[in-house]
């Protein structure tokens, strides 16, 4: 690293805390263990709600990591059938449209390769072949429906997405939740970050970087104040809007990274060489 980059770095992390020290939750997405299965379109959503409406109550909008965008996301239309760790145990008498859709695909349920059993015996497996693959318990799918953070868990462009509509992810995206989200959405969607951390993150073929939770947690970043967390969220949440409507967000965005200079008390000169690197 240059000089002006290890002194960039260093005040980060003299005023930063490791993340893996900071009140939050790092989880990676659902897995299925069969998605033709479990991911379905919204025409299939459509016709499990009709033939039952209770049907809904398990239905949940799903993005992949492919889907995430830098303050943005690309709804692909497709679901995920939340069949929980447990569900087993009423799916068939509370939500018979759903049990007779998963009915279709039995056999190959039954051969992911799991064997029904009892917890903990070997060779056993700890969910019904109604249930998604990864023991998804209902305090897990209730993270998805608080204020989190997305990112992809490999990509080019580190893009990062603050999400307000309970939407699930899938296994290839992680997903942040606890103090300070809006904080760190900014700082991880701003041009300090990149130049910082970038390197942080293995390269992968193709010029892609793995994010995964082992190099993410490691990460230093200052922690806010409430009123700051509620202006970083603010413009967030304005900047969100503008791209859902296809506007500009050239000023909002510059505007975001200005006041994430400002919080770690960057120098003229170290702001300039990082804009002169950063896009």
């Amino acid at each position: 690293m240059s000089e002006i980059e290890q002194s960039i770095k260093k005040k980060i992390e003299a005023v930063g805390t490791p993340l893996k020290d900071w009140n939050i939750k790092i989880n990676r997405g659902i897995l299925t263990g069969l998605n033709e299965a479990f991911i379905i379109s919204k025409e299939k959503r459509d016709e499990l709600i009709k033939a039952n409406p209770k049907s809904a109550e398990i239905i949940r909008p799903i993005l992949r990591g492919r889907d995430i965008k830098k303050n943005s996301y690309e709804f692909a239309n497709i679901y995920v059938i939340t069949a929980y760790k447990g569900i087993n145990k009423i799916i068939k008498k509370e939500y018979p449209a759903i049990y007779l859709h998963l009915k279709k695909y039995e056999k190959k349920l039954r051969q992911r390769g799991q064997v029904e059993g009892k917890p903990g015996k070997p060779g056993s497996n700890q969910h019904h072949w109604t249930e998604l693959d990864n023991n998804v318990s209902l305090e897990k799918l209730d993270d998805f429906s608080k204020p989190k953070l997305i990112y992809p868990n490999m990509t080019k462009y580190l893009p990062f997405y603050f999400d307000e509509e309970q939407y699930l992810t899938n296994q290839k995206a992680f997903i942040v939740t606890g103090e300070s989200i809006g904080t760190l959405t900014a700082f991880c969607n701003s041009k300090l970050f990149k130049f910082v951390y970038l390197d942080n993150f293995p390269e992968l073929q193709g010029g892609t970087r793995e994010l995964s939770k082992v190099f993410f947690e490691k990460l230093f970043v200052k922690k806010a104040s409430i009123s700051d967390e509620l202006e970083y969220l603010k413009l967030i949440k304005e900047i969100q809007k503008c791209k859902l409507l296809n506007k500009e967000t050239t000023f909002l965005e510059r505007k975001l990274n200005e006041k994430i200079f400002d919080f770690y008390k960057l120098t003229y000169d170290e702001i300039l060489a990082i804009n002169q690197v950063i896009d």
